[in-house]
């Protein structure tokens, strides 16, 4: 009994977020932030940069990872809010309330990339860890979830917004992409402060 009460003490203490985002390069959809405490006493396999995963392998670890972590909170950034603030701030703004979503307080949280959002640095022991969606596994499973959740969203867009592709390329700015917004111009889901949209929408 004392040994059990040891361990769930310092799993207590221990509560780390990690944090990561998917979507910050596309030309159209949300941003996905998520944030992930992971659960040590049950710790999951094959956790990675979601880029570094097959799609079949996301969805595998993404039920996983809802199954079995201690948190889970997950938000999107729309498009308008990312003309409305810059990706960046869009972005750190999507952290924030990811962290915020959750429903236990960590005591460290960490997140992926060079940023620590300053609301975040307010309140809690955080660290920005360049790559660390390959190196914390909290850091990965919040890139997995926000992939997935992405990923479907962008899915049933593509009906909302039919013939652009989305349910295919999610936004990104492939050659198809390009080439139905040369046929149809841009739609709602458009982040009309990225370059090449505005360019279609300013100079024709």
């Amino acid at each position: 009994m004392p040994c059990l009460l040891f361990l769930a003490m310092l799993y207590k203490i221990h509560h780390i977020a990690g944090v990561d985002e998917a979507g910050r390069g596309p030309w159209a959809g949300p941003v996905s932030v998520a944030a992930v405490i992971l659960n040590p006493a049950h710790p999951i396999a094959g956790l990675n940069d979601s880029k570094q995963l097959k799609a079949h392998q996301r969805e595998a670890l993404f039920e996983v990872i809802c199954k079995n972590a201690l948190a889970v909170s997950a938000v999107f950034v729309s498009a308008i809010e990312v003309d409305r603030l810059n990706i960046r701030a869009a972005t750190l703004h999507g952290m924030v309330q990811a962290v915020q979503g959750l429903a236990l307080t960590p005591h460290e949280v960490l997140i992926d990339g060079r940023d620590v959002p300053p609301a975040i640095a307010q309140h809690f022991s955080a660290r920005a860890i360049i790559g660390g969606d390959g190196l914390e596994a909290a850091i990965s499973a919040a890139s997995i979830v926000a992939k997935v959740l992405r990923d479907r969203a962008m899915r049933q867009l593509d009906g909302q917004f039919p013939g652009y592709g989305f349910a295919v390329h999610k936004g990104y700015g492939t050659p198809q992409h390009m080439r139905t917004l040369a046929d149809l111009g841009p739609c709602a889901l458009h982040r009309k402060s990225f370059a090449p949209i505005r360019k279609l929408l300013y100079e024709g």
